[in-house]
């Protein structure tokens, strides 16, 4: 009997579990993002996570044009974050993505090893002879922003003659992104770097110099969201946007050196979800 008893016991536990459902933990948010918001990120991952208990937060972190071709390639992911329109529109235009919004801001810095060896002061330097410059890709956002504030100098005609064409003479590698011009010049492989302002983090501050690029000639990186049709988590999805574009999110993205695209407002402060 007691037997008995005991696989009653049992097999109404079974069901109750099995009437619960599958547990929380197995919910999922997938998001493609551009390699410069590591940091950002992964600190964003701690806070939403906290904020919605059960969720992870899955990232998968690339030059911002090999997110789109993946995602164009049917990519299983919720969320897209591009360092520039260019990649998020062909995703809008094919269906891909919902209506972006631009959530932050970014300009680009020159990055030197901290001893400095070449001796930069100012970025007409970059033109001096026998230069070892590390750029990236044409084809990523930071590639093509690095190409228009180089053209932006030669066009000025403060830098000298033929600026452009000596800078681009002394570039020795395309890295396929921004991590990896910064990895290069803190390890001292490079004289120096063009990379975004946030990419100076804590960790590489130290060992690093930063010379400004004047803002006549620099440009502004825009950085666009948006939550992917195929998303299996949409409310979720959104929620994760409505952080993001929250106070709390702009605040997190200015300590990571980015230029807030919203200024804080008094009713927006927490994690949560979408009003809307």
């Amino acid at each position: 009997m007691r037997t008995f008893a005991f696989l009653l016991i049992l097999l109404s536990l079974l069901l109750s579990l099995a009437a619960a459902g599958p547990a929380a933990a197995d919910r999922t948010l997938t998001v493609f993002a551009a390699a410069s918001l590591t940091e950002f990120l992964e600190e964003a991952e701690t806070v939403f996570e906290r904020a919605h208990p059960g969720v992870t937060l899955r990232l998968n972190l690339a030059a911002s044009s090999r997110c789109r071709i993946q995602i164009d390639q049917g990519a299983p992911a919720d969320i897209f974050m591009s360092a520039n329109p260019n990649n998020m529109t062909p995703l809008v235009e094919a269906n891909l993505a919902e209506s972006p919004t631009i959530f932050a801001h970014n300009r680009l810095v020159i990055m030197t090893p901290g001893n400095n060896p070449a001796n930069l002061r100012t970025p007409a330097d970059l033109a001096r002879p026998s230069i070892t410059l590390v750029t990236c890709a044409p084809q990523t956002p930071i590639g093509r922003y690095t190409r228009t504030v180089i053209d932006n100098m030669d066009r000025s005609g403060d830098y000298g003659p033929n600026f452009g064409r000596r800078v681009l003479a002394n570039v020795h590698s395309e890295e396929p992104t921004v991590k990896g011009v910064v990895a290069k010049v803190h390890l001292g492989e490079a004289d120096a770097g063009i990379c975004y302002a946030s990419d100076v983090t804590p960790a590489v501050r130290p060992d690093v110099r930063v010379i400004d690029i004047p803002d006549a000639v620099n440009v502004i990186a825009d950085y666009p969201i948006a939550v992917l049709r195929n998303t299996r988590e949409r409310n979720l999805a959104r929620e994760f946007v409505h952080f993001i574009l929250s106070r709390e999110g702009q605040q997190l993205l200015a300590r990571h050196g980015f230029i807030p695209a919203r200024p804080p407002s008094s009713d927006d402060t927490r994690v949560g979800p979408n009003p809307s």
